[in-house]
């Protein structure tokens, strides 16, 4: 009796552990009743029905990374190229991940390679190199298309490296190449085009400036030349007003200053050691003692008869002339 008790207590307290399910965080289980879904067991505890019900699958609900292995894909212009590539996925619907595809990630990834190979394929090798972005967006798209039957939310889809053949390697290069030496040779061109631009600027402002300079400087003289004449003209005009209301007086005045400024010119010369005078230059001894009677006579004109100091003046202006030598 003691036996049969503790039998029954061992099952009791085995059907009560297989009666509890314990769902971990992250993760969904199916739960199947005599071998059929019947609903999913979200993260927590759970209590089900010995012998009757079991834990089908258990899915894994976190985002996911799957490797796609690397496929050789000829391009649209018959050249091969190595692609790799990954896929970010979800799944939403445990159930439909479970029971409506076998081996969801082999078949995502066998979705995946068949597609990448589609949309690479209907593309240049330019294309394939440099459009990246469309290739992964047009994926994406067919992909998660076709996996939202199971369940499944694709993400991502990324295309890792794509890998030309050597030789078109080598040739890119060298074309990259010349590309960049084009680049700076037309820069270079360019440069030189400004610079040689900029000196001509610089050279026709420089002659125009100079030309405005002499033009501005030949307006100047000539303004200059024209007030000098016209003072000159002036300084003639008094001159000529003095000789007519004077008469002879006025006029041997500015000789006579004239003859003088001259004679001071020869004595102050540096090289003049000897100096001749010729015979005229004689009578301007003369002149010199007649030129304070011509300023008398400017200050108070003769009452008609002959003043004293013009007889000497004449006899003075009669005398014969005599050249003379004055050294130093």
């Amino acid at each position: 009796m003691d036996l049969f008790l503790i039998v029954l207590l061992v099952v009791l307290v085995i059907f009560l552990f297989s009666s509890v399910r314990v769902v971990r965080q992250g993760y969904v289980y199916t739960i199947e009743r005599m071998g059929r879904f019947t609903k999913p067991a979200n993260p927590g505890l759970h209590i089900i029905v010995p012998l009757i019900d079991r834990v089908g699958h258990k899915i894994n609900m976190m985002e996911q990374v799957l490797d796609i292995p690397g496929q050789e894909i000829i391009t649209k212009d018959n050249a091969m190229v190595g692609v790799d590539a990954v896929v970010f996925f979800q799944v939403l619907d445990a159930g439909k991940a479970a029971y409506e595809v076998s081996g969801l990630q082999n078949a995502i990834q066998a979705l995946t390679t068949t597609n990448l190979r589609t949309v690479m394929g209907s593309m240049d090798l330019d294309e394939t190199l440099s459009k990246r972005d469309d290739i992964n967006a047009r994926l994406l798209s067919v992909v998660d298309h076709a996996t939202s039957p199971w369940g499944v939310k694709v993400t991502r889809v990324e295309i890792m490296d794509i890998r030309p053949p050597r030789d078109i390697s080598d040739a890119m290069a060298r074309q990259m190449k010349a590309e960049r030496l084009k680049r700076a040779q037309i820069l270079e061109a360019e440069g030189d085009r400004s610079a040689a631009i900029l000196r001509a600027e610089g050279e026709k402002q420089s002659r125009i400036l100079d030309a405005e300079g002499r033009k501005e400087s030949a307006f100047r003289d000539a303004e200059a030349r024209e007030r000098e004449a016209q003072a000159e003209a002036e300084a003639t005009r008094v001159v000529s007003e003095a000789i007519a209301s004077s008469g002879t007086q006025a006029l041997n005045y500015f000789v006579a200053q004239k003859y003088v400024e001259a004679v001071e010119g020869f004595a102050t010369s540096p090289n003049a050691k000897t100096i001749l005078f010729p015979v005229e230059a004689t009578q301007l001894i003369g002149s010199l003692g007649g030129i304070g009677e011509l300023v008398r006579d400017a200050v108070t004109p003769p009452a008609g008869a002959a003043q004293p100091g013009d007889a000497g003046a004449g006899a003075q202006a009669r005398r014969p002339s005599v050249p003379r030598t004055y050294g130093d």
